[in-house]
């Protein structure tokens, strides 16, 4: 079953268009590497999905970001999708704040949501945000759509830990995530004119049209409230599948799916910059018992040791091609 992959479709008979992920190793070593509460795990899972479904429609070389900032147990989730293909996350979160049962929404609690795309240092940042007023992740990506980009949208997202080997001493388990995401695109006028929000000030006696949705996204929304957690994260479940089940009887189209990889951006020599633009008195107070630097990337966990020395070497280098 191919996984780590975002499977575009179309209804044209629904003027729907939209796009599946199915994550598995990917997410699995994203997940696994951090080691976080399942809850934690779980939101983390959903925001990668939901990066995947969105930065993989960039149609140009640059990121787009999830992060929310919230006053939850998970205080934040950050993920970074580099167009075409790659993708990294990390959480902060208050053990102490987390509870026995606790949702995925109550864990992210209250706060903001900003979805953001980077074009380069060239061109200007667009993001959006949403209130997270604890209604989740796939909720706020609708109205994330609803009020910045006024396309009628609908999100699945869900993220689990499945049996993938049974055994006598047990079962080999990995964490899986999915998501898909499908949008009311029509292309005649008729059928594009609606009313997108409720003009709140319009003068008493003004009378307001109350068009209801069209037809083809009512039963479009209807049939993607009918997808269960299990069935975006089974991995003997294809997303073809998946959209056969769903859009069968409208006859639904498939494109070409677009590759997925958990790769961090850290490397030394990123670190070193890091570390060379904090000023001598603050790098001194970084150094350990063992008189070294010791950075850990937020996003794979990886460890890097840097003697000072070699932060210094790189400082005077670099003031003395300036000069």
């Amino acid at each position: 079953m191919a996984d780590d992959l975002v499977l575009p479709f179309a209804v044209e008979t629904l003027d729907l268009r939209g796009r599946v992920v199915r994550l598995g190793s990917s997410i699995d070593s994203i997940l696994t590497g951090h080691d976080y509460p399942v809850v934690v795990s779980d939101l983390l899972g959903q925001a990668v999905a939901l990066a995947a479904l969105l930065g993989s429609a960039l149609k140009f070389e640059g990121r787009f970001q999830v992060q929310s900032r919230t006053d939850g147990a998970v205080s934040m989730l950050v993920v970074d999708y580099e167009a075409p293909d790659r993708v990294r996350g990390y959480a902060h979160f208050d053990r102490a704040l987390l509870t026995d049962g606790m949702t995925p929404a109550e864990a992210l609690g209250r706060g903001q949501l900003g979805l953001t795309i980077d074009q380069g240092s060239n061109l200007s940042r667009y993001q959006g945000i949403v209130a997270l007023e604890g209604q989740g992740l796939e909720e706020a990506a609708q109205q994330y759509f609803r009020q910045s980009e006024q396309i009628p949208t609908r999100v699945r997202l869900a993220t689990g830990r499945v049996s993938l080997v049974a055994s006598s001493s047990g079962a080999d388990v990995m964490w899986r995530a999915g998501g898909l995401l499908a949008q009311f695109m029509p292309t005649s006028p008729e059928r594009q004119r609606r009313i997108d929000l409720h003009p709140g000030d319009a003068p008493e006696g003004v009378s307001i049209f109350d068009q209801t949705d069209d037809e083809s996204w009512i039963e479009t929304r209807a049939l993607v409230e009918t997808i269960e957690d299990h069935e975006l994260i089974d991995p003997t479940l294809s997303s073809e599948a998946l959209l056969y089940r769903l859009f069968h009887e409208n006859g639904v189209r498939v494109f070409d799916a677009e590759p997925v990889h958990a790769q961090c951006r850290c490397s030394r020599d990123r670190i070193l910059s890091m570390l060379k633009s904090f000023s001598p008195k603050d790098r001194a107070e970084m150094i350990a018992d063992d008189g070294m630097i010791g950075v850990t990337c937020d996003f794979c966990s990886k460890r890097y040791i840097v003697a000072p020395d070699e932060v210094e070497t790189i400082a005077v280098a670099e003031d003395e091609l300036s000069a």
